[in-house]
């Protein structure tokens, strides 16, 4: 096909990672070509990146006849009506995580997460997933779940030793945590679906389901999730304002520490903990037991520098890694951290599929099982006791 457009919505966080990762695509012609949010900040945004159109609403956005893609980097409450309209208007969509939630109803009182039995919430996120599911397969188009930590080259080395060994995967434990989310929405049921379990946890949640698919097409065998328990928890809720210099979270219906467990149809276990509350920048990592051996993808930190500094006056204009408090003392130094993370490859992938048809390596099933598990997860925690699935 000719040159790939695409249109994105957000200009946030983000949407910085993404139009680093679009600007180094090779082999594929691509133009982020238009970006379309509510704030002025969207004006600065596009003048920065060269971005030739900017537009105000979504609706003008995905109405623009010469966007092929549609590149969503919205808050999650938004995720699911905008993937459906811009497939409906003839796009290919690329969706940030999570795929789905429970945002409320009329009639829920408030606040959900306090409210809302978690039970109702999962049998409600399943609806909504089976009819946004439906509605995308009834466009035909392309749906690419933008979870980076299936491209992450620590899981995609992992996957690739799990293919040759054919081993069994007996146990595997991800963990996602930092000192919690400026956003503001972060605290909130009704935006984000949940807080540090899905916010966070929904990473290492999927690269271990992902990774236990990579097991079962290897050693030719059928595996699914058969049940899950879970705990979460509000465990800053008790400190005081002046120790909350460092510790970013702050709830008001939603959990800062969070951890589901799953059980597979083999009678194997992982492990997903998610906290709002560590200190000492991101953990991104899965450990994984197989039967012939053991694999530690430690995405961040890592070692491949480390460095010890006195002045942070100096460091100023040096970027150290995401969520830390200082660029003093002892620092896990993050290299290209758009490629450790996974986000080049993540782009690259799909504008190949969107290019050439194919479809993602981090597609609809992985979304909508990760969601699934996850919801599980809450209602679990909830009534303290296991969910078979």
């Amino acid at each position: 096909m000719a040159g790939i457009r695409v249109g994105l919505v957000g200009c946030g966080f983000v949407s910085e990672l993404h139009m680093y990762a679009f600007r180094r695509v090779y082999g594929v012609d691509v133009e982020v070509a238009a970006v379309a949010a509510r704030g002025d900040h969207v004006v600065e945004f596009a003048g920065r990146h060269t971005i030739p159109r900017v537009y105000r609403s979504f609706a003008e956005l995905i109405a623009d006849r010469e966007i092929d893609v549609i590149d969503i980097c919205t808050p999650p409450n938004l995720h699911a009506e905008m993937i459906v309209a811009a497939m409906q208007a003839g796009k290919h969509v690329i969706c940030e995580k999570p795929f789905a939630g429970y945002f409320g109803r009329d009639g829920d009182k408030q606040p959900i997460g306090k409210h809302v039995p978690k039970a109702l919430m999962y049998e409600r996120v399943l609806e909504e997933m089976d009819k946004t599911r439906a509605a995308i397969e009834r466009t035909g188009k392309l749906f690419m779940y933008a979870e980076d930590w299936i491209y992450a080259p620590a899981v995609t080395k992992t996957a690739e030793i799990i293919k040759a060994t054919k081993d069994k995967i007996l146990f595997m434990k991800g963990e996602e945590s930092h000192s919690g989310s400026h956003a503001a929405h972060a605290a909130q049921w009704a935006m984000t679906g949940g807080g540090s379990l899905i916010r966070m946890g929904c990473h290492p949640l999927s690269a271990v389901l992902y990774l236990k698919q990579v097991e079962a097409k290897a050693r030719g065998e059928s595996i699914r999730v058969a049940s899950v328990t879970g705990d979460v928890g509000n465990v800053t809720a008790g400190l005081k304002p002046e120790e909350r210099t460092y510790i970013k979270a702050n709830p008001v219906d939603v959990e800062d520490w969070g951890t589901l467990t799953a059980t597979f149809s083999d009678g194997t276990k992982a492990t997903v903990f998610s906290g709002d509350m560590i200190m000492g920048g991101v953990r991104n990592l899965v450990e994984t037991y197989t039967s012939g051996g053991s694999l530690f993808a430690n995405i961040t930190p890592n070692n491949h520098l480390m460095s010890y500094q006195t002045s942070e006056e100096k460091l100023a204009s040096v970027y150290i890694t995401e969520k830390v408090d200082r660029k003093t003392g002892w620092q896990y130094v993050c290299l290209e951290e758009e490629w450790t993370r996974g986000y080049l490859q993540e782009i690259q992938d799909f504008m190949e599929c969107v290019a050439t048809g194919r479809q993602p390596v981090s597609d609809l099933a992985l979304a909508y099982e990760t969601i699934k598990v996850n919801y599980a997860g809450y209602w679990a925690a909830e009534e303290g006791r296991r969910v078979v699935l």
